[in-house]
């Protein structure tokens, strides 16, 4: 008998006018030190967000904070996305002990949910860090392969030549090594397709531009009969930024321009009907950004069927 494949929870699912949209994780939840994450908020500016927040999403002892991998898939009229491709197996990333050689069920899981390897059409890439490309590529026979053989793998080209300038300048080991396993067999082997970060991907799903955590970063906009969700990729990655939105995180290239850019953005869409999906935020990681969050900062973060 044939292993039990796991089962998508339905909070994974949701519908933003003629678009399904699924959440499925390559990793569900892992911790991460708070002080590289955002090194400028006090230890008890953090355990002020613990408290508020809960251990759900941060270690009351260590303040590690919490944060998951996690793909969108986009589905509509015959055509089936994915936005972004989480860590990957087998990838070497000793500096991430987590990431390192994994063997994960990423594509088990989607599977349960309906979309194998070569049902794949897009492959949206926000930007181009390793926890964002990693199953980009799956290894067969000691080779790097495209993981979707039919999938067009849509980079700006921004993204694609600060990488490729930072690679040159930096050597292989630049963005943990994602480069030569999980970005270049994709360009070699011709499916991938270089944009600008102002791209229609198809009707209804076009990008927008978002540099700060990389220069070629970008969010993905799903709309159709006045329904609105965007996918913001790394323009934040833990529900306690809503309260500190101008506070620079260690992950980001440029820390303020994204600090800006997520101010900009949490202004803009608060207390309004566009549902947001985040790219690191714990299960169901989809919600909206409301204003207040009492004395403890100026938004908070209502998760989707909380």
């Amino acid at each position: 008998m044939g292993a039990r494949l796991a089962q998508p929870s339905m909070k994974d699912r949701m519908k933003i006018g003629k678009f399904l949209v699924q959440r499925i994780a390559d990793i569900d939840r892992s911790a991460h030190p708070a002080a590289r994450a955002f090194p400028h908020l006090s230890r008890e500016r953090m355990q002020a967000h613990a408290k508020r927040l809960g251990p759900r999403f941060i270690d009351p002892e260590t303040l590690d904070i919490f944060l998951s991998f996690h793909t969108y898939i986009v589905r509509c009229e015959g055509l089936t996305m994915l936005v972004d491709t989480c860590v990957g197996n087998d990838k070497d990333r000793p500096s991430r002990p987590n990431w390192h050689r994994r063997q994960g069920d990423f594509l088990v899981r989607c599977a349960a949910a309906g979309v194998k390897p070569e049902d794949v059409d897009i492959v949206m890439c926000t930007h181009l860090h390793a926890d964002h490309v990693g199953w980009n590529t799956r290894l067969v026979n000691g080779r790097w392969v495209p993981t979707f053989p039919n999938a067009r793998y849509l980079m700006a080209e921004v993204e694609y030549r600060y990488l490729v300038d930072k690679v040159a300048r930096a050597g292989a080991e630049a963005n943990h090594d994602c480069y030569p396993d999980s970005v270049l067999p994709v360009v070699e082997r011709g499916q991938a397709d270089l944009v600008s970060l102002s791209h229609r991907v198809a009707p209804g799903i076009h990008t927008e531009p978002a540099p700060g955590h990389t220069p070629g970063s970008v969010l993905v906009h799903l709309e159709d009969s006045g329904e609105h969700a965007v996918c913001v990729g790394d323009l934040m990655h833990h529900p306690l930024q809503m309260a500190d939105p101008a506070t620079p995180t260690g992950y980001c290239e440029d820390p303020l321009a994204a600090a800006r850019r997520r101010v900009d953005f949490c202004g803009r869409y608060a207390d309004t009907h566009t549902r947001v999906l985040t790219a690191h935020f714990l299960a169901p990681s989809a919600g909206w950004i409301k204003t207040g969050a009492g004395e403890d900062g100026a938004y908070r973060f209502e998760f989707d069927q909380d």
